[in-house]
């Protein structure tokens, strides 16, 4: 404590010297300073008094009074007469040129010293002060007031150069001894540095404070070598402090670390012997709780000492001190006899460790399983064997039990629990196997699943599903071969393998075995359950094609069967995979397209069938796909509808026709209103009806048409309400492709549509046969008793539209008026019809 005390009062010594060094320094380079500037002011005092005598009236009574004066001075730099606030003469002139004519008054900066030198009388210094003709300096202002009259004459105006100034005064020299740092303070306490680093604020730097003019000057000052600089006596003192500690610590020190390493010892020896005791303990507590027993065998004197629990195993009795050889060998398993004896020669003989398990039979009868480990180790009287033994009989039998457990848990992992059939992770492990990839007969996959199976469900329940599932996996497994695999690989979908010398004829029977016999009704509690299948068939086309391939083409093919009608059976083909190939690049392009707006509505008229008037236009939708042309909806509606994006395509082609019937009606055009398609899924969307009530659509300018993929079999209370609330947002229903067997009457009396499209079908033929007019007929009047505008699309020739206008159509649209067309050309053709109505009116 007593050298640390020591040592921090010397180190404030050398402190306060080497700052009263630095400050004593510091007072001489601001007196300096202060000296250098009170000089150039009083050589210019002088001038000021002769001009106040004598005032100059041009230049040349002014430039040789200004030489004189710049002849004393190396600081000064400029030299300025501004008689009434106008600089009118300048020395030197050629560079401070541009500030002649400076009007004091005018100058934000230079205005304030200026009028506080006139209305005191005295000089006013300030600076530092960016000038005019560039640069920086103090600006030293001068009142001219005339001797003889008092009157106030003007300005004069000395600017010292202040890089000059720092230079004559030493504040920048390289080899000066100290870093300074200029700064002044402004009115909100922050400081404004002008010269030096401002870091050398945050060293604890000397000041001295200078009044030069109307400024105040801080100046800040750090040694050039920073502080410290009394480190070397420092250091010495410091030494000698650290030399008698020594003496006093060090035999303080090895007194100390001697008996420590006493106590240490002791202590290591008493713990030793506590872990000592512990390890005995726990050893006793752990042969207890393990049930171990502890053995010795001796080679040479066929001895064999066995604790109280190897006596216990063995059925050996108390009372015998001695065991040999014998009393181990003699419990042995029979069967076991022979393994067991020849590993413990190999550890005697060798000298090897002595790993084994082996039974015993115990006093009992009872059959023990034991495991034996053991090593040989060298005394001095010979060789020994120690060992140890304990029961596993309860592990053995857990095991099995885990085994057996494993086993039935792996079964019902790799099998359906509802039809007993392998499931899909049993199918998938059975085509990665090496008899699947490397088998000697090519391979056929069959993939069947149920036709109308929802219906079942719908109609009897769940049960009755399940009843069906059953029956249907038992008439599968009824034709299904020893050699062949079948399972369920999800629903009601089946996978059966079959391979053999003519596997493509073994499938095709099978395959279509399978369809006709789920093509009889299953009895279900009383009732008749009728369901049917579809199979797609993928056979090899080489040994050693991917069978997970060849799944997937089962599965293509099954589709194909699916999309010709159900219950048959179709067989992949190269044309099936150049299909699907397609229908993949498509569906691509599909996502694709939709983020690079690449679909686009075209509009096709609809015309009054008494007045040929344009009532409307219905938007279909085009795809300008960049690479294969113009598509239309039969191209990629079906693969939209697959990947849910129907209702994506539906949003933007609505928007998009929004737009184009707003221009047109602002082009004057007359295009009352635009039917747009709807698909069921977005007519479900919350979000549609959220967007329709934010643009509040004028009533009857906009119809929505129900396509044919929104089934209308039955009533849909959904569907009901969702066109309920269309209705009152001012949009208009349509029934699209009535008559094609989508709709029926009851949902049309639900739905009370603003109109009802005629299938083309239905339209094309009746110009030649009559009782297609007839039927046509009965619609339109279905139409007129329930308050329905009928549309007629399709309409091919202009016969056409005289025979529906005489049947009472009332609206027509089809090639004999117009083909679907881009908004720009809808927009030409409605105008060139309006001129045109007129002729075909005359013409009937």
């Amino acid at each position: 404590a007593g050298i640390y005390f020591v040592d921090r009062d010397r180190r404030g010594q050398f402190q306060d010297s080497e700052r009263q060094a630095a400050s004593k320094e510091l007072a001489d380079l601001a007196g300096r300073l202060e000296a250098n500037i009170d000089t150039n002011v009083n050589l210019v005092q002088g001038l000021v008094s002769v001009l106040s005598v004598k005032p100059p009236k041009v230049k040349a009574d002014f430039e040789p009074l200004a030489a004189s004066v710049f002849a004393r001075s190396p600081e000064l730099r400029t030299l300025a007469v501004a008689p009434d606030m106008v600089v009118s003469m300048i020395y030197p002139e050629g560079p401070n040129r541009k500030a002649i004519g400076l009007n004091y008054m005018n100058n934000r900066e230079q205005a304030p010293a200026v009028l506080r030198a006139r209305d005191t009388r005295q000089l006013v210094l300030a600076g530092p002060i960016n000038l005019v003709q560039g640069g920086t300096g103090i600006i030293a202002r001068y009142p001219v007031f005339l001797r003889e009259s008092g009157k106030f004459w003007g300005i004069v105006s000395a600017v010292i150069d202040l890089p000059k100034l720092y230079t004559d005064t030493g504040l920048n020299t390289p080899d000066s001894p100290l870093k300074l740092a200029i700064y002044r303070e402004t009115g909100h306490g922050e400081r404004k540095i002008f010269f030096g680093d401002a870091a050398i604020l945050d060293g604890h730097p000397v000041q001295h404070i200078t009044q030069i003019g109307l400024d105040v000057w801080h100046i800040a000052a750090i040694p050039a070598s920073g502080w410290g600089g009394y480190g070397e006596d420092l250091a010495h003192f410091r030494s000698v402090l650290a030399l008698i500690a020594m003496l006093i610590l060090v035999p303080l020190f090895w007194a100390g670390l001697l008996a420590r390493q006493r106590h240490q010892s002791m202590l290591a020896l008493s713990e030793r012997e506590e872990q000592l005791d512990t390890l005995s303990e726990r050893l006793k507590l752990a042969l207890k709780v393990s049930e171990i027993g502890v053995w010795e065998y001796i080679p040479a004197t066929d001895t064999l000492i066995w604790d109280q629990k190897m006596r216990e195993l063995y059925g050996v009795s108390p009372s015998k001190p001695i065991c040999d050889y014998g009393d181990w060998r003699c419990r042995l398993h029979p069967d076991d006899l022979e393994a067991a004896e020849a590993a413990f020669r190999r550890c005697v003989e060798r000298e090897l460790p002595y790993i084994t398990e082996f039974r015993i039979i115990d006093a009992e009868g009872g059959v023990r399983h034991i495991r034996a480990h053991g090593g040989v180790q060298h005394h001095s009287d010979g060789l020994r064997i120690v060992g140890a033994n304990w029961d596993i009989t309860r592990d053995v039998t857990l095991q099995t039990a885990l085994r057996d457990a494993r086993d039935q848990l792996e079964h019902q992992s790799l099998h359906d629990a509802l039809t007993g059939l392998a499931n899909r992770r049993y199918l998938e492990r059975f085509l990665g196997s090496d008899f699947a990839l490397n088998g000697q007969q090519k391979l056929a996959l069959i993939h069947a699943d149920l036709d109308h199976f929802k219906e079942v469900n719908d109609t009897f329940g769940h049960n009755a599903g399940d009843g069906v599932l059953r029956a249907a996996a038992d008439r599968i497994l009824a034709l299904v071969q020893s050699n062949e695999f079948a399972s369920r690989i999800g629903g009601d979908e089946f996978v059966i393998v079959t391979t053999g010398p003519d596997t493509e004829e073994r499938a095709r029977a099978l395959a279509e075995g399978i369809v006709a016999a789920l093509a009889e009704p299953i009895l279900f509690e009383d009732s008749l359950c009728r369901i049917g299948c579809s199979a797609g068939v993928a056979v090899q086309t080489f040994r050693h094609e991917n069978p997970m391939q060849l799944l997937g083409n089962a599965d293509i093919a099954l589709y194909e069967a699916k999309k010709k009608g159900r219950n048959r059976v179709e067989f992949f083909s190269d044309g099936l995979r150049a299909a699907a190939v397609e229908t993949k690049r498509t569906t691509d392009d599909l996502f694709l397209a939709l983020q690079r707006d690449e679909f686009e509505p075209f509009f096709q008229p609809q015309f009054c069938a008494q007045s040929l008037e344009i009532i409307g236009a219905e938007a279909l939708v085009r795809w300008n796909h960049p690479t294969r042309g113009l598509l239309t909806p039969d191209k990629f509606l079906g693969i939209a509808e697959a990947a849910n994006r129907v209702a994506d395509i539906d949003a933007l082609i609505f928007e998009k026709s929004l737009f184009h019937h707003a221009r047109w009606q602002a082009q004057d055009l007359q295009i009352p209103s635009v039917s747009v398609n709807i698909s069921a899924q977005r007519l479900g969307d919350e979000r549609l009806f959220e967007t329709l009530e934010r643009l509040a659509i004028p009533p009857g300018s906009i119809s929505f048409e129900l396509l044919e993929t929104i089934y209308l079999d039955g009533p849909d209370h959904t569907l009901v309400r969702a066109a309920q609330r269309l209705k009152s947002l001012g949009i208009d229903i349509e029934i699209d492709d009535f008559g094609s067997g989508h709709a029926s009457i009851i949902s049309l009396l639900e739905l009370k549509p603003k109109r009802l499209k005629i299938d083309r079908q239905l339209v094309a033929p009746v110009l030649e046969s009559e009782s297609r007019r007839q039927l046509v007929a009965s619609i339109i009047e279905i139409g007129h008793s329930q308050g329905i505008e009928i549309v007629a699309e399709g309409v091919e020739t202009m016969d056409h539209a005289r025979v529906l206008r005489d049947l009472g159509c009332h609206v027509l649209q089809g090639y004999a008026f117009a083909k679907p067309m881009p908004a720009a050309e809808m927009m030409e053709f409605a105008r060139r019809w309006q001129a045109r109505r007129g002729e075909l009116l005359a013409a009937g």
